[in-house]
């Protein structure tokens, strides 16, 4: 019997992996996935390295002269006079990216900005904010006849601070980052619930495919319908795993060459900035800018250890998938096209489709009776589980779901058992839900 079946996981497997579709995923994937990691970098590096902007300043009420700061990507000059005149000159010259015009209103400060060419998205509210700073400083002065620099004191003296920090039940305390935690658990929410509606569709499709051309009744001949079952299931299971590790290897690879061409692409002050900033950490040198990487600090912003988080979905994606693919084989046996067995498969993938509906809800607040009861019904938890699990899971909740998952695949392979024995060899009638339960009482 194992010899019959590793001969049909043996088929399967080589069978698919030998697909100009697969090779061409598998090669496609992770160029894209790369594509989606640099791109982002690239179009930020390359819009932090525009040449500086060159602002006319046109101000009517004669508060802001010389006031304004100047940046890397912002100069600033001051001119008075006619505004439609101070335009031509200025964008006839070239000599100007855009003037700012201020306008002497009693309603309130209003100004427009000119421009001929699209401008940096930041510098309206960089203008803004510095129109703000300046004008605010004048009200505490003329006004209120408070110094801005005693103000700036008083600020920081009273400013609030508060940092979330999660207690483990061993007494172990971690800085809890929540948006990166809800970003993490929707990227593998949706993972997840993609490789295994893939992958479980395509055993459901084989079984079509062998039914109608009528090539199982000579595989029935030579092998038990539950031989055939198996190998089918655990074969393709083989190619998803294939195909997903080597998409890992590849993206991590093409990665490691980009920072090897280029090494300083992943650097610079922004992202030391921000790394600074989002670890509470102290004052980031060049060398220790050089070593920045982010794989050695991601254990230090989840609650979880990435490790558990790799583990955990292994093993939500090999049940997950072998749950669906067992019920998919079943109903693939039952009918006779891939339209009919829609009729079958919705009332088993609506609560997965919901599960991902329910993401944001589920990631905003992974401790919710939502999230949790979400997380442990068998149809919902590979996504449920995988969104909870950045932000930190109790140890008996994550086991109970697994616990559930494998107690619910014990009975998905014994009904899909069940009824691939008979429906399997069945043509031209569409059983009813009354008569397949009938085979189930059949020994």
């Amino acid at each position: 019997m194992s010899n019959n079946i590793s001969l049909i996981i043996a088929r399967e497997y080589t069978t698919r992996v030998k697909k100009k579709s697969f090779i061409i995923l598998t090669l496609l994937l992770p160029i894209m996935m790369t594509a989606l990691i640099v791109l982002p970098v690239l179009l930020v590096m390359q819009s932090e390295k525009r040449q500086t902007a060159n602002i006319l300043v046109v101000d009517d009420t004669d508060i802001f002269i010389n006031a304004f700061e100047e940046t890397e990507n912002t100069a600033f000059s001051y001119r008075s006079g006619d505004i439609q005149q101070l335009k031509k000159e200025a964008f006839d010259s070239g000599e100007y990216d855009c003037v700012f015009h201020i306008l002497d209103n009693s309603n309130g400060l209003k100004s427009n900005l000119y421009y001929t060419e699209k401008l940096p998205s930041s510098l309206q509210g960089n203008l803004e904010s510095q129109m703000n700073e300046i004008f605010f400083d004048k009200i505490l002065q003329d006004s209120l006849h408070i110094e801005p620099t005693r103000f700036e004191k008083l600020q920081e003296l009273t400013k609030v601070d508060v940092t979330t920090v999660q207690v483990d039940d061993s007494g172990k305390e971690r800085e809890n980052i929540a948006e990166m935690n809800e970003m993490i658990g929707f990227i593998c929410g949706f993972l997840i619930y993609m490789v295994i509606i893939i992958f479980a569709s395509q055993v459901l499709r084989g079984v079509l495919e062998e039914k109608t051309n009528r090539i199982v009744e000579v595989l029935i001949s030579t092998v038990k319908p539950i031989q055939l079952l198996i190998g089918k299931i655990v074969g393709i299971a083989l190619v998803g795993i294939t195909q997903f590790v080597i998409w890992i290897v590849l993206t991590m690879a093409i990665l490691g060459g980009i920072q090897l061409v280029a090494p300083n692409l992943f650097q610079g002050d922004t992202a030391t900035e921000m790394v600074a900033e989002t670890a509470d950490a102290q004052t980031i040198d060049a060398s220790t800018e050089a070593a920045l990487n982010i794989f050695q600090r991601i254990n230090d912003y989840f609650p979880v250890s990435f490790t558990e988080i790799i583990l955990s979905f292994f093993f939500f994606f090999i049940v997950g998938y072998l749950i669906y693919a067992s019920l998919y084989a079943a109903t693939g046996s039952v009918v006779d096209n891939e339209s009919d067995s829609q009729q079958y498969t919705m009332p088993v993938t609506i609560p997965m489709i919901l599960a991902i509906v329910l993401v944001p809800t589920i990631s905003s607040n992974p401790s919710g009776q939502l999230a949790f009861w979400f997380s442990m019904i068998p149809l919902t938890s590979p996504v449920a589980m995988m969104v909870r699990l950045p932000a930190g899971v109790p140890l008996w909740q994550l086991l109970t779901s697994m616990a559930l998952a494998l107690l619910f695949l014990v009975f998905c392979i014994w009904f899909a058992a069940k009824v691939y024995r008979v429906g399997i060899l069945m043509y031209g009638k569409k059983p009813s839900w009354k008569e397949i339960f009938r085979w189930l009482r059949k020994a």
